[in-house]
């Protein structure tokens, strides 16, 4: 299980472009939420950030206060050079850190892809994590896959699975199959938003 939480183990699978989960652009469910935010202000946090498609669509938007977290180190390096312009000017932050080890506060999170690369052992302690890095108030908005899939990553799961992991720290305000996904993932996707309680 450790296997999936390591720096080795996801830098190896950039190094050799084993990145089947990565769609090559920002996700259109999320691009869809982002376009209807208008506080360009809102701290944000992307976990598991990946190739951060998501961060450089928010960033050219003019959002100001974004940090990013991977585990990988070889994606950390990656990124900081690719959001380099933007880590000068303040509104970016990459850290190269295990997620359950974050401490911080944030209006908004952004799931995409980062649960199912944790093995599902470990979502109580995601969804308690979640709880804590929100300010009242706060959002856990973002993208899952509602099916399941043999071994893993990625691990998949179903809304009854999910939804018990989340009531003891958050108000399901949408948990719906997404009608917007790309094609490849087309009813296989959950769009949730979750408020902090």
């Amino acid at each position: 299980m450790d296997t999936f939480l390591n720096d080795e183990y996801w830098s190896q699978r950039y190094q050799n472009k084993q990145t089947g989960w990565d769609i090559g652009e920002v996700s259109t469910p999320l691009k869809a939420y982002f376009d209807q935010l208008a506080d360009t202000s809102v701290s944000i946090l992307i976990p598991g950030c990946g190739n951060s498609y998501e961060a450089e669509y928010l960033l050219a938007k003019g959002f100001q206060n974004i940090t990013l977290i991977d585990i990988s180190a070889v994606l950390v390096e990656r990124l900081t050079e690719k959001l380099q312009f933007y880590i000068e000017k303040g509104s970016c932050k990459v850290i190269h850190q295990d997620f359950f080890a974050h401490h911080g506060q944030y209006d908004l999170i952004i799931e995409q892809t980062f649960l199912s690369a944790i093995p599902p052992t470990l979502r109580p302690d995601y969804a308690k994590q979640m709880y804590q890095l929100l300010k009242p108030h706060g959002k856990l908005v973002g993208v899952i896959f509602g099916i399941n899939f043999e071994g893993g990553p990625p691990f998949g799961g179903t809304p009854e699975e999910y939804l018990p992991l989340f009531e003891p720290y958050f108000i399901p305000v949408v948990f719906e199959q997404c009608y917007n996904s790309i094609l490849p993932r087309a009813g296989n996707e959950l769009f949730v938003r979750l408020d902090r309680r």
